[in-house]
């Protein structure tokens, strides 16, 4: 019996749009509440969120079950941690500031086992093999590894071609902020050169045969990415739709009793 079949990595193989949204709640109760919403992937955020291995467990757990594929963010791309991320049951990844091919060469190597790379045999022990009743695990589990690496510098976006070549990476994500903020236009977001460079990158990643990520709060702005080739697509945040629809419903109420 092979590993568990991961619906992330067959979808984006066919190259349509898949929507998403970032869980930064770190909470296995608003993954569920996620889970229902009609997102085609939902990403558990280390990097910017509150996250921890067990608060990645429980939503892992959380969303188990749900049509939805879940993709955990490193906060950095220690082995080790990645390497417990894979062993918890984490198929899909997404891997920031990666700055060229040595570095997503190094990754990958990560998330396969000797004598292709470096990770750590301890499956039987976590729920990536169901906790040992898998018993190919170790023989197919590479293959249904999603990698997905951000680029969110200038030195990255200059080297995007050699890191779409990398064997075993599926896609490359741009980080907006990131870019933006090394390009030296911060907070300007949507400074024309900003715009040019990640549209010009979507297509580049595109072109190079890979998926092409992206995350974008504003409408407008998704719709340039989508016409940019972007096919893994973040949609928001958990914590901003909470915090906008919070501060929407007192402001409407409170503006009625002035």
């Amino acid at each position: 019996m092979p590993a568990p079949h991961n619906p992330l990595k067959a979808a984006i193989a066919l190259g349509d749009p898949l929507f998403g949204l970032w869980l930064n709640l770190a909470s296995g109760y608003t993954a569920e509440i996620a889970a229902s919403a009609g997102f085609d992937w939902l990403l558990i955020d280390g990097e910017h969120g509150p996250n921890t291995l067990a608060t990645i467990h429980e939503q892992l757990m959380a969303l188990s079950g749900h049509d939805v594929s879940p993709v955990v963010r490193v906060p950095h791309n220690d082995p080790a941690l990645i390497k417990q991320v894979l062993d918890l049951g984490a198929q899909s990844l997404l891997c920031p500031m990666v700055n060229s091919a040595d570095e997503a060469r190094a990754i990958v190597q990560a998330t396969r086992y000797p004598p292709k790379g470096i990770r750590g045999v301890g499956h039987m022990l976590g729920r990536a093999s169901t906790f040992n009743s898998i018993p190919d695990y170790l023989e197919t589990a590479e293959n249904e590894i999603c990698l997905i690496v951000q680029v969110e510098s200038v030195a990255a976006m200059d080297a995007i071609e050699e890191i779409c070549a990398v064997d075993g990476v599926d896609g490359v994500f741009i980080g907006p902020a990131d870019l933006c903020a090394d390009m030296g236009h911060l907070p300007e977001v949507t400074h024309p050169e900003v715009r040019s460079a990640v549209q010009d990158g979507l297509r580049r990643i595109r072109a190079a045969g890979k998926v092409a990520g992206i995350i974008d709060g504003d409408p407008t702005l998704i719709q340039q990415d989508l016409d940019a080739g972007a096919n893994f697509v973040g949609l928001g945040a958990d914590v901003l739709l909470l915090a906008t629809a919070m501060r929407d419903l007192a402001k409407t109420w409170k503006a009625r009793t002035i």
